[in-house]
């Protein structure tokens, strides 16, 4: 039996070499070796999802004004770089349809998660997009919501993950894929004995974000299932040697 692929997320697609969460740099990183993206989405005030990471357009565009105060055509107006579109989520999902993402809804607004979840549901993305946030109460509206995809833990979740005794985490958990930096403040994530709970309750152990080789070499040999990365390119080869190792 054929051990599962581990995944490089593309972190804001190759966000080293493009501007982040641009059309541009998703397919660019697809070309790199990158086999799944990452990217950010926000709500604009008429009610449509662009991919970005930030609230406002300050540092990518000069434009201080909340993604949430302007409607669709203002953000449009936006050139990343002085020359990218920011996307909307439904461009991202029909340029790459079966690609697996991870799309973290950033506000922290439950309100949304319905109109999120429509976009999602409406290109059939549930057997290829996992749903993240940060924010519990919009991954607790997720769960309420019917979603059938997959969801990564929020903040809190992977609190109880690492704090908790492992069978009163496996009850509290709902998500199924821990979407983590290696370090969060002064408590370590990128152990052997936290990615060894993670596999025995059947969650993803994915670390972010990932740069530098020799990082992505120690973390995949403690067995973590994938990492997201600004610079696929560079990361690639060491995916490659591991999956190889893991087929063999």
């Amino acid at each position: 039996m054929t051990t599962p692929k581990i995944r490089l997320f593309a972190h804001r697609g190759a966000c080293l070499r493009c501007p982040e969460n641009s059309l541009e740099a998703f397919r660019l990183a697809l070309e790199d070796g990158a086999n799944a993206l990452e990217m950010d989405v926000h709500a604009t005030s008429d009610g449509r999802f662009v991919v970005a990471h930030d609230a406002h357009g300050a540092r990518l565009a000069g434009d201080r004004r909340p993604i949430r105060s302007l409607t669709l055509e203002a953000v449009r107006n936006w050139r990343l770089a002085g020359h990218a579109l920011v996307p909307t989520l439904d461009e991202v999902l029909e340029a790459f349809p079966g690609t697996t993402m991870s799309i973290d809804l950033k506000p922290r607004d439950s309100s949304l998660v319905p109109l999120f979840l429509d976009r999602l549901n409406r290109s059939g993305a549930e057997e290829w997009v996992t749903v993240a946030s940060f924010h519990h109460s919009v991954m607790l509206e997720v769960h309420r919501s019917g979603w059938t995809g997959r969801t990564a833990l929020s903040r809190l979740e992977v609190a109880w993950l690492r704090l908790l005794p492992e069978k009163l985490s496996r009850r509290m958990i709902r998500g199924q894929s821990a979407q983590i930096p290696p370090s969060a403040g002064p408590i370590r994530l990128d152990r052997s004995a936290f990615i060894d709970r993670c596999h025995r309750l059947g969650l993803r152990s994915d670390y972010w974000v990932i740069n530098d080789p020799e990082e992505a070499d120690r973390l995949l040999e403690m067995g973590a299932t994938g990492l997201m990365s600004d610079d696929p390119k560079r990361i690639a080869p060491v995916i490659a040697a591991h999956q190889v190792r893991r087929d063999q």
